[in-house]
C-alpha cells in the first residue's frame, strides 16, 4: 500500500521567543512616511512580520550556539578558520577558503582580483552588489539568462539557466581575453530565485573549457538550487543534496557566498578557490579590505558558526522544510489569484507589481509602492526587485526599466511558523482587494549607487497629515486572535 499523506511540521522545536510589536494601521502609515516609503528605512521594531530578507535573519541551532562558545579570537591562525576551511573542502570541494565579513566582501575580492578596464562579465541575470563590484573594477556585466526568466508565468522549471547561444554571441564579439569569467548564480535572486539545471552548468563549463574562461559560482543558495535539481531534473531524485551541490561546484572554479542566506548565521561570507595563484592575489586583497586571510572581517566564534551551519543546511531534511515553507505561502497566494512569479523559487515569493498594479506606470515605482501598501495594511515589510533596484543607465541617466518589476516576500530560515505565512497570504490578498486605492510614488532622494536601500520617496497623491507616532502606538491591533466558531 502507498504511504499515506501526513500533516508537515517544522523540523524543530523552539527554545526562545522573541516578542513582536503589534500596532495600529495609523501608526504604521505614519512609520511609512517617516521612512519615506521606503522599507529599507523602517525601524524594526515596527515591523510585525519581517519578509525584508533572508542575509543574516535565520535563527541559529543550539549546536551553532554551542559552538559560539568555542570562538577562537586570535588575530591569526584562529582554529575556527580552519574548522571552516574543512567543512568548506567536505561539502563544496575549494582547496582554498578566504573569509570576508559578508558575501559582497568575497564579490570585491574577486572583482579587483580577475576584472580589468574594458573587460566584459557575463552571468545568468545581475544582482545588485555584484553588478556593482563589477563595475567598480572597470568591467561591464552582461546577461546571459534564458529568455524565460523575463516572464513571471512561464512554466521553465530552471529559468536560471545560461542561454549557450548568447554566451557563444559574447565571446564571438568581444573575444575570451576580454571575459574573465562568468558569474553563474544559484536561484538567481531578481528572477524569483529561480534555479539552474546540473545539465545546463555541464553544458557551460564545456563551453567556458574551450576558451578558457573561469567560472565563479555565486554560491549563496546553492544548498536551495541543488534541492531543486534534485526535485525537478531527471535523474537527480535519487541522489542527496550534499551529493548534487559538490557536482554544482565540481564543475567551477571558485565561488563566492554569502553565509548569510544558505549557511544559517548572522553575519560572514568566503572567497573559496582552487587555483592556487589566484588565492595568493585574493590573500593580499583581503588583508587590504577585509582584514587577515585567517579571519578576513569576521570573529572566531562566526566563523564556527558557519561552518557548523554548513552541515545542518545541506541536510536534505532542512532544505524540504525550509522550501518547503515557501512552496506553502506561494501556493496559498495562487489559490486566491494573486499575481506572482511561477514556478515558486527557493527563498522568497515574489508579487508581480506590474499586474498586481497595472494603474501604476512603471515610472512611478509600482513595486516601491506596493511594498510600502502592504506595511501600512499589516506590518509584514517586503522589499521592492523592480525599477528602483535596477538603477540608472551608467550612459543616458535614465532609469533602467526592467522586464519583472516584483515584490520579494522573503522568507528568513527557521524564523517564521506557518501560521505567520497564513498570515502573511491574508494581508496580500487583503491588498489585492484593495489594490486600487494604491498609488505610484516620486523618487525625492536617490544615491548614487545601489539606490533601493536609501532611496526616497513621497506618493503622486498628496496625503492628509497625521499626528506625533507615538501617540498611535498599539491603539489597535493588525489581527485579533481567532478563538474559533462555536
Amino acid at each position: 500500500m502507498p504511504e499515506r499523506a501526513r500533516p508537515w511540521a517544522e523540523p524543530f522545536k523552539i527554545k526562545m521567543v522573541e516578542p513582536l510589536k503589534i500596532t495600529s494601521h495609523e501608526y504604521r502609515e505614519h512609520a511609512i512616511e517617516q521612512a519615506h516609503f521606503n522599507t529599507f528605512l523602517l525601524r524594526s521594531e515596527d515591523v510585525y512580520i519581517d519578509l525584508l530578507t533572508d542575509s543574516g535573519t535565520a535563527a541559529m541551532s543550539d549546536y551553532q550556539w554551542a559552538g559560539m562558545m568555542l570562538g577562537d579570537e586570535a588575530y591569526a591562525g584562529s582554529k575556527n578558520f580552519y574548522n571552516l576551511q574543512a567543512n568548506v573542502q567536505k561539502y563544496y570541494g575549494y582547496q582554498y577558503t578566504v573569509p570576508t565579513h559578508q558575501g559582497r566582501g568575497a564579490e570585491h575580492i574577486i572583482s579587483q582580483a580577475l576584472i580589468k578596464a574594458g573587460d566584459v562579465v557575463p552571468g545568468n541575470m545581475y544582482f545588485t552588489t555584484t553588478r556593482a563590484h563589477q563595475e567598480l573594477a572597470g568591467g561591464t556585466f552582461y546577461d546571459v539568462i534564458i529568455d524565460e526568466a523575463y516572464d513571471p508565468s512561464s512554466p521553465h522549471l530552471f529559468k536560471g539557466n545560461v542561454d549557450l547561444e548568447k554566451l557563444q554571441d559574447l565571446i564571438d564579439r568581444v573575444g575570451a581575453t576580454k571575459i574573465p569569467y562568468i558569474n553563474v548564480q544559484a536561484c538567481v535572486n531578481m528572477a524569483g530565485g529561480q534555479p539552474f539545471s546540473l545539465a545546463n552548468l555541464l553544458l557551460v563549463r564545456q563551453l567556458c573549457h574551450r576558451y578558457g574562461i573561469k567560472i565563479i559560482l555565486d554560491a549563496t543558495r546553492a544548498m536551495e538550487n541543488a534541492w531543486f535539481i534534485k526535485n525537478r531534473e531527471p535523474g537527480q531524485c535519487h541522489r542527496t543534496c550534499a551529493e548534487i551541490l559538490r557536482d554544482m561546484c565540481d564543475l567551477t572554479d571558485g565561488c563566492t557566498m554569502s553565509g548569510k542566506k544558505d549557511l544559517l548565521v548572522n553575519i560572514g561570507g568566503f572567497l573559496a578557490l582552487r587555483d592556487p595563484a589566484l588565492y595568493e592575489k585574493a590573500c593580499e586583497l583581503v588583508v587590504l579590505f577585509e582584514g587577515l586571510h585567517t579571519y578576513g572581517g569576521m570573529a572566531g566564534r562566526d566563523m564556527e558558526a558557519m561552518a557548523r551551519g554548513i552541515e545542518e543546511a545541506v541536510q536534505d531534511q532542512h532544505l524540504a522544510a525550509r522550501i518547503g515553507q515557501v512552496l506553502y505561502l506561494g501556493k496559498l497566494l495562487q489559490s486566491a489569484g494573486i499575481p506572482i512569479v511561477t514556478p515558486v523559487g527557493g527563498h522568497a515569493v515574489y508579487l508581480d507589481a506590474t499586474r498586481f498594479l497595472p494603474h501604476i506606470p512603471q515610472s512611478q515605482f509600482p513595486a516601491q509602492a506596493l511594498a510600502a501598501a502592504l506595511y501600512v495594511e499589516s506590518g509584514i515589510r517586503a522589499m521592492e526587485r523592480g525599477v528602483v533596484s535596477a538603477g540608472r543607465n551608467k550612459i543616458t541617466g535614465d532609469h533602467e526599466y526592467p522586464a519583472l518589476e516584483l515584490v520579494r516576500l522573503t522568507i528568513p530560515r527557521r524564523v517564521y511558523t506557518q501560521s505567520h505565512m497564513d498570515v502573511v497570504a491574508d494581508s496580500v490578498i487583503e491588498c489585492h482587494k484593495n489594490r486600487q486605492a494604491i498609488t505610484g510614488l516620486e523618487m525625492t532622494y536617490e544615491p548614487k549607487t545601489l539606490r533601493f536601500f536609501q532611496a526616497q520617496f513621497v506618493p503622486t497623491q498628496k496625503r492628509e497629515p497625521l499626528v506625533d507616532l507615538p501617540a498611535l502606538a498599539s491603539t489597535h491591533f493588525i489581527h485579533e486572535p481567532s478563538l474559533g466558531k462555536g
